[in-house]
């Protein structure tokens, strides 16, 4: 699966590199302009809306079904440095519903959720730890009180009521994005639940949210391969986010989130000029993106801010690094390369494939095939500003 999707990143920069000298600017039957690509196989549609949104839209009739994608391009290298996780946490939370769904009755429901909100903010500044158990006990009794007015799980039952199937979502390090699978004749009532989704989410269940995602962290915890490559990541990006921080936090943080923070981040970054929605299958391009526009011409665009970290510094040597664990002893190596948007950065996708392609790469001939190992395989991240190749 991994090479798969590799494969699929491959012929995606095949194809971006490319682009810059066959894109071609064209209008749809309804007068909307739009950018598409002589040589791409998909035949795609570039679209922008007023507000800098940016949609995607691909046809392909082989079955009665559409893949759906809405991304935000933030992820976990934009948590602030004293609530790491917080991306990826927000992510849950986005299936909670908002004003509208997921609510017996809003008016009630959100006096106590506000008050859920001040006592975090509170447990959050005290130190003690006799005053900070009295909060969280608060806490407890007033999300309980909170949760009688929520209806949990009524984004994903209206999904499945449509049909849709494979309702996820998934949070890296630059982006967060929010995936289903739905009958092409549901495109109208999904938009429909789409908009709304993303129009006054409603951060409700936070308390009992925040045990899912701490139970994820434990998970974490215990799993060689992850502890592996937060190591490697940390000593080859040790200037930037990618390497600082991981997606899943630290335990502090988790132990200490805050709702504010978390609904900041959402009106830093959930922002139409920041965003893309994506649709692929039986589709009318002209029609669905005429009902897109609709539903999504309410979002306002902001200013997003910006990061900057400092270069890496060369590696004098190599960096030996041991990680203790469970699991059968393996061994990691990784290498930094050019980031996604270099011009090298094809030929890093072209080289990997050419050392291992699960049937017949260098490294699958000459070591798994040979029977010189029981598992390897190698595996690029060529991320906006950072790229590593590496090796296990």
């Amino acid at each position: 699966m991994l090479k798969k999707l590799i494969f699929i990143h491959l012929l995606l920069f095949l194809c971006i590199s490319s682009f810059a000298q066959d894109a071609e600017t064209k209008k749809d039957i309804n007068g909307n302009q739009y950018t598409s690509y002589s040589n791409d196989p998909s035949n795609s549609r570039w679209y922008t809306l007023e507000n800098g949104l940016t949609v995607i839209l691909s046809e392909n009739k082989t079955k009665p079904r559409v893949q759906t994608l809405i991304a935000t391009k933030a992820g976990s290298s934009s948590d602030p440095s004293d609530n790491t996780g917080l991306a990826h946490y927000l992510e849950h939370l986005l299936f909670k519903g908002t004003d509208k769904y997921g609510t017996l009755d809003y008016e009630k429901e959100s006096k106590l959720l506000l008050e859920v909100d001040a006592l975090y903010e509170r447990y959050n500044k005290t130190t003690d730890p006799k005053k900070r158990k009295a909060i969280y006990h608060l806490i407890d009794s007033v999300s309980g009180e909170a949760a009688k007015y929520a209806i949990a799980n009524e984004y994903d039952r209206m999904l499945q009521g449509i049909g849709a199937k494979g309702t996820n979502a998934f949070t890296s390090f630059e982006r967060t994005v929010y995936v289903n699978d739905i009958p092409s004749n549901q495109i109208g009532t999904w938009l429909d639940i789409e908009a709304e989704r993303f129009r006054k989410p409603v951060l409700r269940l936070f308390h009992t949210e925040l045990e899912a995602v701490y139970e994820e962290k434990n998970i974490g915890m215990d799993n060689d391969n992850r502890q592996v490559y937060e190591k490697l990541f940390a000593e080859v990006f040790a200037n930037h986010n990618y390497g600082m921080q991981t997606t899943i936090g630290t335990t502090e943080h988790l132990k200490n989130p805050s709702i504010e923070k978390i609904r900041a981040y959402y009106n830093t970054y959930y922002v139409p000029n920041n965003m893309a929605v994506i649709l692929a299958g039986d589709i009318n391009l002209d029609e669905t993106f005429e009902w897109l526009k609709e539903k999504f011409s309410y979002m306002v665009p902001k200013e997003v801010p910006t990061k900057s970290f400092k270069d890496e510094t060369p590696l004098p040597s190599v960096k030996r690094i041991t990680v203790t664990g469970p699991s059968a002893e393996s061994l990691t190596m990784g290498y930094r390369v050019p980031d996604a948007l270099d011009k090298d950065a094809t030929l890093v996708m072209l080289v990997d494939l050419i050392l291992a392609n699960s049937k017949a790469g260098l490294i699958d001939l000459n070591m798994v095939k040979a029977q010189k190992c029981v598992q390897a395989y190698c595996s690029p991240m060529l991320l906006k500003e950072r790229g590593v190749h590496y090796f296990a």
